[in-house]
């Protein structure tokens, strides 16, 4: 029988040129299971009923012109229209019976699965349209899947169900939209052998982040049970963040992992069906994957986007009985992958206000509106367009106001919700998981939505003022010089892959300090025998994980520097070890037990003066520690460690000695010392110095010798030469980067280092905010400049070399 005409294609039996036959999620199934299990990637045993079974039971019921008649007149944008006529379709397709030889190729086919595992197999039977998951045409999620279904009885009914699925509101919603003929897509049928996640875990993967397209890594979100919930919203899942070059090159490569609390999981009813249940009070931080098995799917997942040659969206499941996991479903991805990577949209606030809530940042933008809160889909009438919608949790059946909305915010969700999903779709910011928005905002007022700050997403009172920029780096011209960026925090860095930025010329330790650990590192170290019993609390309610409260340190440390390492991969990336002052160490969780209080804290105990002191050298080693495990663990080799503040050649010497020797973070000084292009892709290990004290300069051959290069800190060496607090708005008026007295002193720096064939850039913001500082440095003959991200393409448009 030609395979056009065949009701029933086993996975084996059906190849990604099956689409119009077997739909795209099946057959993504059906590539898969012939060709990458012999990898060594476990894909369950299935088969599919196919388009050609759909078209037979629509014929052998008289359906088409059934349904046509329904949907004649169809107003879309009448919500209580469209639910009417939806209803009666799925009313008549339930209502139909299956052709006797359908219903016996499939019951054959469920026999032949049940010989192969065992009586009244488990299965999983998934909706699969045929322009499903098409770059052009995303149909995914609108369509039903049902789990654990038991029995040739139930099979059928699941079956049928998933015919009328094609039929939901927003399908047919969609569709119209769209200018889809509602008979030309098809729905085909996967009966596939579940996997026994209901005992173990489950969840999606993609394989680039799904709110900025960041290619370089593997995103894996795992919950307990089966993985509905995930979609659902109803539990913020684990997540493990993976490089995929390190991973390629066998390194241990999981860059951040989040263990959230998880309260609920799906699991199996008696018989046929699933139902909610709590999950034990001691497992709810117990991570869903070993680390090991975290890396083994993420391998699995960049298999799979190498074979298909695009970014993928994949569901995975683990068994709870065999403990092997399982690749359930493989999707393109279809939001990012499919932009023009080299135009993008930049949104910045650019003020901050009262802040309502907070929560999860879904993509990188901004909205303002009145804010809407609705309860139900029912309520579509009080909605109106531009609105943000505020409510509890999202579902399928809320798109018809979600596609009104300028903005979503929701109570419950994740990054991997349904509301984080369909706002991705729609272009539209979306904050997710604030736990109180309906609490907290009022029906009706002004707010400020803002995504565009990193992972966490911030309501505001009122309208505040923002700007969006769209940037075009397609026209740009190569620079004249080597262009670098600043970024701040880790949480930053993902969104600005797109900059034309060949690196990055300073990433500040502080950063991740104040905001992922938030406790003053010696507390950590001395946690064994702290009497504080609040801070007691506080640091093991945050480090739950840790029986060594110093490896949260280094672990937290690491993940947040190699999350701005990675997005610039391979170019090389400056970590400056922590720069904080005594105020502001005081400032961190347990502070006030370790710091002294100065008058003048600027040029007090900071910098390199602390790291070999008796009262920090151990906290200090845990930074080196975690940019050891960065680069040796995790494969981010372009990661170069650098030392702030540093005022004399003996501290230097001091500080070098417990990286190398005590550490044993080595640098490999005989390739430095012949490499020419400092600034280029380099796995060597170097070393660099912030030179910011006029000493650095007056002795910059004598320092030089010392280290691989120098970052020129404009702004600490402005403060020094001409005596100024930068701090003090009283003197702010007096001089700054452009003082030719320092403008002096930066040029002899650079100079020396040339003249030492030792790299020299800068990282203060004088390129940045000065006019025409740029080209001054470049004159001096400067090797790299660093610019903060909103400055990167102007400065390179004004600095090209047809310029």
């Amino acid at each position: 029988m030609e395979k056009e005409k065949k009701l029933i294609l086993w996975f084996e039996e059906t190849s990604i040129k099956d689409v119009p036959l077997v739909g795209g999620k099946n057959a993504s199934l059906g590539e898969m299971y012939s060709n990458l299990t012999k990898l060594g990637i476990n894909v369950p045993n299935g088969f599919a009923v196919t388009a050609h079974a759909y078209d037979l039971f629509l014929e052998s019921n008289n359906l088409k012109s059934k349904i046509k008649d329904v949907l004649k007149d169809l107003n879309t944008k009448n919500i209580k229209n469209l639910q009417e006529r939806g209803k009666k379709v799925r009313s008549l397709i339930l209502r139909g019976k299956f052709p006797k030889e359908l219903e016996n190729e499939i019951k054959n086919a469920y026999k032949k699965l049940q010989k192969l595992y065992f009586k009244d197999v488990d299965v999983a039977v998934r909706s699969s349209a045929t322009a499903e998951d098409l770059p052009s045409a995303s149909f995914a999620g609108q369509q039903e899947t049902y789990l654990n279904v038991r029995g040739e009885k139930n099979l059928l009914e699941s079956i049928k169900k998933c015919f009328a699925s094609l039929f939901t509101d927003r399908a047919i919603s969609y569709r119209e939209n769209q200018g889809f003929d509602h008979f030309q897509v098809k729905l085909s049928c996967g009966v596939q052998k579940m996997v026994r996640s209901d005992l173990a875990s489950s969840g999606i993967s993609f394989t680039l982040d799904p709110d900025t397209g960041f290619d370089k890594v593997i995103v894996i979100n795992g919950t307990f049970g089966l993985g509905e919930l995930i979609v659902q919203g109803r539990v913020i899942p684990d997540e493990w963040i993976v490089f995929k070059d390190g991973l390629e090159k066998g390194y241990k490569a999981i860059i951040s992992k989040k263990i959230s609390e998880k309260k609920e999981k799906l699991v199996y009813k008696k018989g046929s069906g699933i139902k909610s249940v709590t999950v034990p009070k001691k497992q709810h931080f117990t991570p869903t994957l070993s680390d090991d098995e975290a890396l083994k799917l993420a391998l699995w997942c960049y298999q799979i986007e190498k074979y298909f040659k695009r970014p993928m969206d994949i569901e995975w499941a683990k068994d709870g009985k065999t403990n092997e996991l399982f690749i359930v479903q493989a999707r393109p991805e279809t939001i990012h992958s499919t932009k023009n990577k080299n135009i993008w949209e930049e949104f910045r606030l650019k003020e901050k206000g009262e802040v309502i809530t907070t929560g999860i940042a879904v993509g990188t933008k901004v909205a303002q509106g009145r804010a809407r809160i609705i309860k139900s889909p029912k309520e579509i009438n009080k909605f109106k367009k531009g609105e943000i919608l505020v409510t509890e949790i999202t579902d399928p059946d809320w798109e018809p106001i979600m596609k009104m909305a300028s903005g979503i915010i929701t109570d419950k969700g994740s990054r991997t919700s349904h509301a984080a999903i369909v706002s991705r779709e729609l272009n539209i910011a979306c904050v997710v998981g604030t736990e109180n928005a309906t609490k907290k905002i009022k029906n009706g007022e002004l707010i400020t939505l803002d995504a565009s700050s990193g992972s966490e997403g911030v309501i505001y009172k009122g309208l505040l003022p923002y700007e969006k920029v769209v940037h075009d780096t397609e026209s740009l011209k190569e620079p004249k010089v080597h262009i670098m960026v600043n970024i701040a925090s880790p949480n930053d860095a993902f969104k600005n892959h797109f900059l034309p930025a060949k690196g990055v010329g300073l990433a500040r330790e502080e950063f991740i300090i104040a905001s992922d650990i938030d406790f003053h590192p010696n507390a950590l170290i001395d946690f064994p025998k702290l009497k504080d019993k609040k801070l007691k609390d506080e640091i093991k309610k945050a480090s739950v994980l840790y029986k060594d409260k110093k490896e949260f340190y280094v672990d937290k440390l690491a993940y947040g520097i190699s999350k701005i390492a990675v997005t610039f991969y391979p170019y090389p990336v400056i970590v400056r070890f922590s720069d904080f002052k005594s105020n502001e160490y005081r400032n961190l969780k347990g502070g006030e037990l370790y710091e002294p209080k100065e008058e003048n804290p600027m040029i007090g105990f900071r910098g390199a003066s602390r790291y070999y002191s008796k009262e920090f050298k151990e906290a200090f080693k845990l930074e080196v520690l975690a940019m050891k495990k960065a680069r040796e663990e995790f494969g981010l080799t372009n990661i170069v460690p650098m030392i702030p503040f540093c005022r004399t050649t003996e501290e230097l010497k001091k500080v070098l000695d417990i990286i190398e020797n005590e550490v044993g973070l080595i640098r490999d000084i005989e390739h430095n010392q012949s490499c020419q292009k400092p600034v280029e892709k380099c796995d060597h290990l170097r070393i660099y110095m912030m030179c910011e004290i006029p000493s650095n300069v007056i002795l910059a051959e004598e320092f030089l010798q010392l280290v691989d290069g120098y970052s020129i800190g404009s702004n600490d060496l402005t403060q020094l030469t001409l005596g100024i607090d930068r701090d003090s708005g009283l003197l702010s008026h007096i001089g700054n980067e452009n003082d030719e007295s320092v403008k002096s002193l930066i040029k002899k720096a650079i100079q020396k280092a040339n003249q030492m064939k030792k790299y020299i850039g800068i990282c203060g913001q004088a390129p940045s905010d000065i006019e025409g500082y740029a080209e001054f440095l470049i004159d001096a003959g400067i090797q790299s400049i660093s610019l903060n991200p909103d400055s990167v393409i102007k400065t390179i448009a004004k600095i090209s070399k047809d310029n």
